[in-house]
């Protein structure tokens, strides 16, 4: 089994470099609370006792060492479209009100993983829900 040596980050990839010599990449994409972080936050990780895997503790974000090897990229969705043209609405403040895992909400939007339907149209019913909020906004 392949062990982990070093990590580290460039441009928006983080990489992994095995005991063995073997060097791999992904998107930061594929770890939304990564893409999100700060520098800072981003250089303070552990690696696993075991080698296997490493954690960003201020982050509550794990990565095991399996994860580094599937080349498949991220893919756009409507979800993810939706959320890149309306930025002002905070994405884990949304997932928390509608009940969805904020890291989960985050793959859907960046595709990592896809929805069923009945999460979609959960999505889109707290979109409606908090557009029919904001259009009844009065200061009066």
């Amino acid at each position: 089994m392949k062990t982990i040596e070093k990590i580290w980050f460039s441009g928006d990839r983080i990489y992994m470099k095995t005991e063995q010599g073997d060097v791999f990449n992904r998107p930061l994409e594929a770890f939304p609370l990564l893409k999100n972080a700060k520098k800072s936050e981003l250089d303070n990780f552990k690696i696993g006792k075991f080698k296997d895997d490493v954690r960003w503790e201020d982050l509550d974000e794990d990565i095991h060492i399996t994860n580094f090897f599937s080349d498949e990229e991220p893919k756009k969705n409507p979800i993810g479209d939706f959320f890149s043209m309306h930025p002002q609405i905070n994405v884990s403040s949304f997932a928390k009100q509608i009940g969805i895992n904020k890291s989960l909400m985050a793959k859907y939007i960046y595709g990592i993983k896809t929805p069923s339907e009945k999460r979609k149209k959960e999505i889109q019913d707290g979109l409606h829900q908090l557009a029919e909020n904001l259009s009844s906004v009065e200061f009066a």
